[in-house]
């Protein structure tokens, strides 16, 4: 597991049935942190994203073989997304757009 502070969001990254190579920690943490734009009314500190991404299982080989899931902890709200691709960086990119549909809902509120 690692846990980064990225545009003042806390980002934690859990691996399973994968190895987390720096390219595709910085790939989430761009990617993810990106979203501190759409949330410039909520306290900085205060958000963390909890990221998921690996394989069902070592041995999968055919279907949609990486997944990634993230849960957003934003003040009184969580929102969370989930993704299943033969990409990784697609299903990743998924997560952050089903995020930000999530985060217009929540400011409009």
């Amino acid at each position: 597991m690692v846990s980064n502070t990225f545009n003042g969001m806390n980002i934690i990254i859990k691996t399973t049935n994968i190895e987390l190579s720096p390219f595709i920690r910085e790939f989430i943490e761009k990617k993810i942190g990106s979203l501190t734009k759409f949330l410039k009314h909520a306290t900085p500190g205060l958000i963390e994203a909890r990221i998921e991404i690996g394989k069902p299982s070592r041995h999968h080989k055919s279907g949609a073989v990486f997944y990634a899931e993230a849960n957003l902890v934003l003040p009184g709200k969580l929102l969370r997304a989930e993704a299943n691709h033969m990409d990784l960086k697609y299903a990743i990119n998924k997560i952050r757009d089903e995020l930000e549909k999530q985060i217009e809902k929540y400011k409009n509120k």
